[in-house]
């Protein structure tokens, strides 16, 4: 795939989007920027479609006729929603872009999610060879979805990408930069669990390895920075960002398990206490330089 390639992206208004599209951009792509809603991507080599709800049926033929490759980030992440809207925005679409990709000979890069194959926490480290066991209705979405793409008979590459951040983040991440901002102590100096992260620019420098690069052809991958780190190290270096000192108070471990968990908060303990490890080696093989 050369380096002036027509590239589509979906979900392009969202966190990752909005850094993904002038990044391909900026590497030579001419990148159509699709999503439910209108906002300002003008430059070289970008244009803008807006897209249906994803969760009614879509004929994506006549966008994708005029795409050497599609990356599909659009999806339902960081809201609640009932397994049967999860399948169908985040399955049946795909899998209706994939069979599209597949007549009219795109590379699909499909973006999936680490929680297709694994819960929130893991003893021991992830590998794209595990059995996938996701444990909520997104990642069992996301794992039917991968399903979705290989079946479909296409050229492929699967991103499995641990949680994000950078500026504009959600979910886990935006959660503890918010309290990192907060001018008190913090009780998260004694948490030891290491935690995979990925930067939105190594994101975006994995996808443009899986466009460029054949040898990702038909392959799935864990996308993360190599080194995983604790909360504690998340907090810290953010604080240093902001010229602050780390000012974690090393409360045991235990006491924080049992006071979150007396609170009903078994999912955030679990997240913040609990290891999940998934490196990047088979990328890393493949020739990636994340920053």
């Amino acid at each position: 795939m050369n380096d002036q390639t027509t590239v589509l992206v979906t979900g392009a208004d969202g966190f990752i989007g909005r850094h993904l599209v002038p990044y391909l951009a900026a590497q030579g792509h001419k990148v159509i920027a699709a999503s439910r809603t209108a906002y300002a991507c003008g430059g070289p080599n970008m244009a803008m479609v807006r897209l249906p709800d994803l969760s009614t049926p879509f004929d994506w033929q006549p966008l994708l006729a005029q795409c050497d490759a599609v990356v599909h980030l659009a999806g339902i992440a960081h809201t609640f929603a009932n397994d049967e809207l999860y399948d169908r925005v985040n399955h049946k679409a795909t899998e209706a872009l994939a069979a599209a990709a597949s007549r009219c000979g795109a590379h699909l890069v499909f973006i999936s999610s680490i929680a297709a194959q694994s819960g929130s926490f893991s003893d021991q480290e992830l590998t794209e060879d595990d059995v996938p066991k996701p444990n909520n209705a997104y990642g069992r979405s996301k794992l039917i979805a991968e399903q979705a793409v290989r079946a479909a008979g296409g050229s492929f590459t699967i991103l499995r990408p641990v949680v994000i951040y950078g500026d504009g983040e959600k979910g886990n991440f935006a959660t503890v930069h918010k309290i990192s901002r907060l001018p008190i102590p913090l009780p998260f100096g004694g948490l030891t669990a290491q935690r995979s992260v990925l930067s939105v620019q190594n994101f975006c420098s994995a996808v443009t390895m899986a466009l460029t690069n054949p040898r990702a052809r038909g392959e799935t991958f864990i996308v993360s920075d190599p080194t995983p780190l604790t909360v504690s190290d998340v907090i810290a270096r953010y604080r240093a960002r902001l010229g602050r000192p780390p000012w974690l108070l090393a409360i045991p471990e235990r006491w924080l398990e049992l006071f979150l968990k007396a609170m009903g908060k078994n999912s955030i303990w679990h997240r913040i206490g609990c290891p999940l490890i998934a490196r990047p080696t088979k990328l890393l093989a493949l020739g990636w330089k994340p920053s």
